[in-house]
């Protein structure tokens, strides 16, 4: 039997966990063919089938979970021994995975971009946004960024932005056609453009708080989106009541284009986050990007409205 090298068995192994040669082959960044080619290719080297495969699903046989059990602590270690050795370098190099909730990929993320790679040239930085709270870990990602409130308990997290308010606004031609709601529950009046979280599909609620008064408005509306760039926009066009982020909305406050209804109530988010695994030692590009994220909230604040 010949020897499996080390690109066979991370290509198995990146199958294996994401039970996808599709998903596999974005991970390692090579084509879908090249990925088959090199499973089929170690199964003959093994002489035994690692995957049943059908058009739908891709499934480890008993050798296959074997394998892996026996592989996973190998590669994790090999891993860290790279890494011990990238710290000695003056600049990390590598590559990082990041996951992104997309109200915060251009706001939060974007800016950081330009001045994050022009410092590290040698890292190679993978963004993919995705609103669905995809597993991390599962996904071959390296970290994420999402509002802190959903992301896992037993995560290691870094605050990217405060604490911030979700704001009831209105355009002000809209409230040039409505009379404007003076409480939260005056909403039930009016048409309110709602959301539907991505990750579930169930409608973002309307949560309004005041010292130790909560509310929560069943509002209604002719128009639902599950976009936060969309919401904004389409209640700038003065097609209804949004609930939205206030940082989102706070130039254009400033601005006249918009109107903060009822100020002295309003929703709480715990801020934005940058998050990973529980690890003690993050790979040397991962680290390299938490301190700049540190250094630079330190100087600015990160979220763009």
């Amino acid at each position: 039997m010949r020897r499996a090298d080390l690109a066979e068995l991370n290509a198995f192994a990146a199958v294996a966990r994401h039970r996808s040669f599709t998903r596999a082959a974005s991970e390692l960044g090579l084509g879908l063919p090249t990925v088959s080619q090199t499973i089929r290719g170690l199964e003959e080297k093994l002489g035994v089938r690692l995957f049943n495969r059908t058009t739908r699903s891709v499934a480890l046989t008993e050798a296959g979970a074997r394998l892996l059990a026996d592989i996973q602590p190998v590669l994790q270690r090999l891993d860290e021994a790279l890494e011990r050795v990238n710290s000695f370098r003056d600049k990390p190099m590598g590559s990082i995975r990041l996951v992104v909730s997309r109200p915060f990929a251009t706001r939060v993320v974007a800016p950081l971009l330009q001045p994050f790679l022009a410092e590290y040239p040698e890292i190679q930085l993978e963004l993919q946004l995705d609103d669905a709270r995809t597993d991390i870990v599962r996904g071959g990602f390296d970290a994420g960024i999402r509002a802190g409130h959903q992301v896992e308990r037993d995560m290691t997290m870094l605050r990217i932005t405060d604490p911030y308010r979700m704001l009831a606004v209105a355009a002000p031609g809209y409230l040039g056609k409505h009379p404007r709601p003076a409480t939260p529950r005056d909403l039930q009046q009016h048409n309110c453009i709602q959301a539907r979280a991505p990750w579930d599909g169930a409608l973002l609620p309307w949560v309004f708080v005041r010292d130790d008064q909560r509310i929560e408005v069943n509002v209604a509306g002719n128009l639902t989106v599950n976009d936060a760039e969309i919401w904004l926009s389409c209640v700038l066009d003065g097609m209804g009541v949004g609930y939205l982020p206030e940082p989102m909305v706070s130039g254009h406050i400033a601005r006249g284009e918009l109107v903060a209804l009822f100020t002295d109530w309003s929703g709480e988010r715990s801020g934005v986050f940058l998050y990973h695994t529980s690890r003690h030692h993050p790979p040397a590009p991962l680290q390299a990007l938490i301190d700049f994220i540190e250094q630079r909230r330190q100087q600015t604040n990160l979220w763009v409205a």
